[in-house]
């Protein structure tokens, strides 16, 4: 964890200010058929937002209001806009209400959460805009995490220490938006897709009739690489039974803001529900597609069949993940597992013993140190010396093994039936645990398969397009193009159920694991592979509809084309 003396400002203070054209556009979407009201900017930093809205002379029929806690930016962002007065801290705030409604712009120098707590909190705005400041729970005073706390939980949501202010900031800006209301905000593209940001997720669904996410390919901000997105929602009192969502895509904020016919895409109709948005960035029909597949009795989840758990977390793998020279050297080998420690050291879909001593011969770090729970003077006298070597190098510092009762013993070391790969490139690995018996630290899953499960069936019933398809719509991906999954996500992935099914023998089991592990193994494309199954298994054997499989497969390549395809903005 980064201590909060070691952060920098910027990630202390979550300041990413916004790019002027970027402003210019949120706020001319935002004013669109609202000619007065309230304007609120609950983070307006060094003013891009006021000084758009002074392009407009908002000032002049709107009560504006802009909330700033360092006090230089504050006055910076004062001087972007006309018709405007600061307000140095909330004791100064005689009659809020004559100030909060009187038109032109207020610059009030204080922490939003005081304010929303003293004076906003039931006030209504007909806007909303700004760029909520991406700041981690750890980061926050105490007074602030109790204050998010209390803006989640009193909208029906959960506090926990994942989650960034931004989450509370969008939620306290919904609650404050009028019935009519428009809202446009640049928040992080983990909206789409991380675990905690579900009852977010929900939250937006049930408050907003109508929600915009505008994506880029480029990351907008120079030299940070938090990809973002742009929320654009809006409340509407006429339809409050719609719900509907569209997610539109751009390489860049110029490509955004020449584009005049965003109001053209159509919306999707949005379940209630917990699932990731991911799947917006697909058609309408192939969310049908989806839906009718989780239902299909041909497939099943995967959390049906196997539990899914993160690998071992050793606290310190450069102390415990040891090389076979040094396993000799302090006699570790009988308290030692093979390892699998990084991607590097998987070639196929099945890790063999000639895998094992192909990683051993090239000096990677193929053995993990399980110390048995037995006398510490029961250890030989090499092993008592390299545990002394760790402590004189300071090697059981470190928070896991420090909290340890033997900060040399690692917890949770199973043997697991099969491994996922924790972040992939080009598409994500699943490999058998076939003749070794093998470990495997964080960087990848561990998987047991529940009882009279055959494990070969389950690894063929991976490699296929329909199932590659539903890992993407699962996991989440960063700006450097890396797709990550989670224990609880991969469970939740669709694959064909061949357990049972007496068309697939024994024989062609056998057969497609051998070619799909060889051609793994050359590095071939992964596309050849899944021509050779998606024809054998889904269409042949389970019968699924040709036309059917090639929209998975569609599907497949424009969510992993989208996170690859994913560039630096250019300077």
């Amino acid at each position: 964890m980064l201590l909060r003396e070691h952060a920098t400002e910027e990630r202390l203070n979550g300041r990413y200010y916004t790019p002027e054209n970027l402003a210019n556009y949120i706020v001319d979407w935002a004013i669109k058929d609202i000619e007065s009201g309230k304007i609120l900017e609950p983070s307006c930093g060094d003013g891009s937002f006021l000084e758009s809205m002074n392009i407009l002379n908002l000032q002049d029929r709107f009560s504006i209001v802009g909330i700033e806690l360092d006090t230089n930016e504050s006055m910076v962002a004062l001087d972007r806009i006309n018709n405007s007065i600061f307000i140095d801290s909330l004791e100064n705030l005689e009659d809020e209400k004559t100030i909060l409604d009187n038109i032109g712009c207020k610059v009030i120098n204080e922490d939003f959460y005081t304010i929303y707590e003293n004076i906003i909190k039931y006030e209504k705005f007909n806007i909303i805009v700004g760029n909520p400041p991406y700041i981690r729970y750890q980061y926050l005073t105490e007074e602030q995490r109790n204050e998010q706390s209390i803006i989640l939980k009193s909208n029906g949501m959960k506090s926990n220490k994942l989650i960034n202010a931004w989450v509370s900031f969008v939620v306290a800006s919904i609650q404050m938006l009028n019935k009519n209301g428009k809202l446009g905000l640049v928040i992080p593209a983990e909206l789409m897709q991380v675990a905690y940001a579900e009852e977010l997720r929900r939250f937006l669904m049930i408050q907003l009739q109508k929600m915009t996410i505008v994506t880029f390919r480029e990351l907008i901000f120079p030299n940070v690489e938090q990809e973002v997105v742009i929320l654009l929602g809006e409340k509407d009192e006429n339809h409050k039974d719609e719900h509907k969502l569209r997610i539109v895509q751009y390489d860049d904020i110029n490509q955004l803001t020449n584009d005049n016919n965003i109001e053209d895409i159509p919306f999707n109709n949005i379940e209630i529900s917990d699932s990731k948005w991911t799947r917006y960035f697909l058609n309408r029909n192939s969310n049908e597609l989806i839906n009718s597949l989780r239902k299909d009795n041909r497939f099943v989840r995967f959390g049906d069949i196997a539990s899914v758990d993160v690998g071992i977390t050793t606290g310190n793998n450069d102390y415990f993940c040891v090389d076979n020279q040094t396993v000799n050297k302090f006699d570790l080998k009988e308290i030692s597992k093979p390892l699998i420690a990084r991607s590097v050291n998987l070639n196929g879909i099945k890790f063999t013993r000639e895998d094992w001593k192909y990683n051993i011969n090239r000096g990677a770090k193929t053995y993990l140190i399980d110390f048995p729970d037995i006398p510490y003077e029961q250890y030989s006298y090499r092993q008592r010396e390299y545990i002394e070597k760790g402590e004189r190098e300071e090697q059981n510092t470190g928070y896991k093994c420090r909290i340890r009762q033997r900060w040399y013993r690692v917890p949770s070391i199973w043997l697991p039936d099969a491994f996922l790969l924790r972040r992939n490139h080009l598409y994500p690995k699943f490999i058998l645990n076939s003749e070794v018996e093998a470990v495997s630290t964080d960087t990848m899953h561990r998987i047991r398969f529940n009882a009279d499960i055959d494990h070969n069936r389950v690894l063929l019933s991976y490699y296929n397009s329909i199932t590659l398809a539903f890992t993407e719509i699962e996991g989440r991906s960063y700006g450097g193009g890396v797709l990550e999954i989670l224990p609880g996500e991969f469970e939740k992935v669709i694959i064909p159920d061949l357990q049972s099914n007496e068309l697939i023998t024994n024989d062609i089991v056998n057969y497609l694991i051998q070619e799909i592990d060889t051609r793994v193994r050359n590095n071939n494309d992964i596309e050849d592979i899944l021509d050779l199954v998606d024809e054998t298994i889904l269409i042949e054997i389970l019968g699924i509809d040709r036309n059917i499989v090639d929209q998975f497969r569609k599907m497949w390549l424009i969510l992993k084309n989208r996170r690859l395809n994913r560039k630096r903005i250019k300077k």
